[in-house]
């Protein structure tokens, strides 16, 4: 994967850099002091992930972070562990706390999801033969669903909601595992909250979806274009 380092603190660079060394399956593109160097850089070049520092001149991480209509795959990594919460609404891979260990930047790369990444809308391929059901991991309980029941899936602050017309599960998931996870069906990222079925959509009418369950679903300005383009 090819990665970059946003950060502006030399001793926390120079140990990423030393970690990203040390995995073969990374390449280090570029090292960022501020996220306004980085933001062009990634206008220019092709980039899968992203180890983000929270505190940066100019613009925080997560400021910056909201900014990308279709950003790489980010690592937060900061010393203010508060920032956790955040980071995981954002959908961010993972979060760092500083100082970590090697064994623990292994983990968090480790999650980074091996499906390459496109350009917005982001939708699941259909690259192999799709499953029909998932187990939902909500408390202490695996339920299982069928696929195609699913009309819409939700980001919202530390979980995910996933709607069927007759029910509503909660997950801890985030929405970029679900878009893994359903591989292989119909499931398109129209909004930076939202995931929808395109065999559930009643009908689309100016930034909005509506869905058969009478659920009206925004769609993201990054991702409307290409949506539309693709679905019509």
């Amino acid at each position: 994967m090819n990665c970059i380092i946003i950060e502006d603190q030399p001793p926390a660079q120079r140990i990423l850099k030393k970690f990203i060394t040390d995995v073969d399956t990374l390449r280090l593109l570029g090292v960022f002091s501020d996220a306004i160097s980085a933001m062009e850089f990634l206008k220019k070049e092709k980039v899968d992930l992203m180890f983000l520092d929270i505190h940066l001149p100019k613009i925080s991480g997560m400021e910056f972070l909201r900014t990308l209509p279709n950003p790489p795959y980010a690592i937060l990594t900061t010393a203010f562990s508060e920032y956790a919460l955040e980071g995981y609404d954002l959908n961010v891979v993972d979060y760092l706390l500083k100082p970590f260990s090697f064994q623990r930047f292994l983990q968090a790369i480790s999650k980074v999801p091996s499906r390459s990444r496109s350009g917005s809308p982001e939708r699941v391929s259909k690259n192999q033969e799709p499953k029909k059901e998932i187990y939902v991991k909500s408390g202490h309980e695996h339920i299982k669903i069928r696929i195609n029941d699913i009309i819409h899936i939700q980001s919202d602050a530390d979980y995910t909601e996933i709607h069927t017309l007759t029910k509503k599960l909660l997950s801890n998931e985030s929405l970029r595992y679900w878009l893994d996870e359903l591989e292989g069906h119909s499931f398109y990222r129209v909004h930076k909250s939202f995931i929808i079925n395109s065999e559930k959509i009643e009908r689309i009418s100016g930034n909005l979806v509506y869905l058969i369950n009478q659920t009206k679903v925004p769609i993201g300005r990054a991702y409307k274009e290409e949506f539309l383009k693709t679905l019509l």
